[in-house]
């Protein structure tokens, strides 16, 4: 599970075994959680992140949406998914 990022205490990783999904990240930060889609960046699930907790993962993720698709792809290949 190739970590891709860290800052103000955020892990972004993701699975290497999750290629048959299409483009995500895993966000961690203390015990909580979510996965966010990166085509469009969405929440796909969370598990114990606040409101503004969560938009500050979004906003984490929309501000390097560019360079954790270039990993996803570096690392899968094509990165649609299949």
């Amino acid at each position: 599970m190739p970590t891709i990022y860290r800052s103000n205490g955020f892990r972004v990783y993701f699975y290497s075994r999750e290629n048959s999904e299409p483009p995500h990240v895993h966000v961690d930060r203390g015990g909580a959680t979510a996965k966010v889609w990166l085509e469009p960046v969405a929440v796909a699930g969370t598990a114990g992140f606040a409101g503004r907790e969560l938009a500050d993962v979004l906003a984490l993720v929309r501000a390097h949406r560019q360079v954790f698709l270039e990993a996803w792809r570096g690392f899968f290949g094509s990165g649609d998914g299949g």
